[in-house]
């Protein structure tokens, strides 16, 4: 008779060690050498810059022998009647991008008008008129659990509302 070993204990791992690397390789190639810049933005650049733009890439200038490092150009993606407030701004957005590095890393900004990929959540959705539920409710008289007879009311209000 063979003998079964006891299975070990289950280790997950989070889905953003398992694709940390994949992650790392697409930003690295928009020339982010972390990810930080994009996922904190908000933080970074304070949350009204942040709701009107967001990193696109940083282009780091060909290293010349002998010389140093010029400072790289951070690229945003701004929406169209922001660009100007952002440029004005840019002093600013630098100073805060450059402090996140903890060096003088970016020198200009370039902006990009187009709208921003959002990821707005949906606005919650508010409850029925009690009136317009009630009228429903009213139609509803073949239905005999109270419970039931509330809750299609209730769904027939919103339905009508939109």
């Amino acid at each position: 008779m063979a003998r079964f070993s006891k299975p070990g204990p289950i280790s997950a791992k989070p889905l953003s060690v398992l694709l940390g690397d994949v992650f790392s390789d697409a930003y690295a190639k928009q020339g982010f050498a972390a990810r930080e810049l994009v996922t904190r933005w908000e933080e970074i650049a304070g949350p009204e810059v942040a709701a009107h733009s967001q990193p696109l890439k940083i282009q780091w200038p060909r290293p010349v022998e002998g010389q140093p490092q010029e400072p790289a150009t951070l690229v945003l993606r701004v929406e169209g009647p922001m660009a100007l407030e952002i440029q004005h701004a840019s002093d600013v957005i630098l100073q805060r991008v450059n402090r996140f590095f903890g060096w003088s890393a970016v020198g200009r900004l370039a902006l990009r008008q187009a709208p921003l990929s959002r990821r707005d959540r949906p606005a919650a959705s508010r409850a029925p008129d009690p009136g317009e539920v009630a009228k429903v409710a009213e139609t509803l008289s073949g239905v005999e659990d109270e419970e039931l007879r509330a809750a299609l009311a209730r769904l027939g209000a919103s339905i009508k509302r939109n």
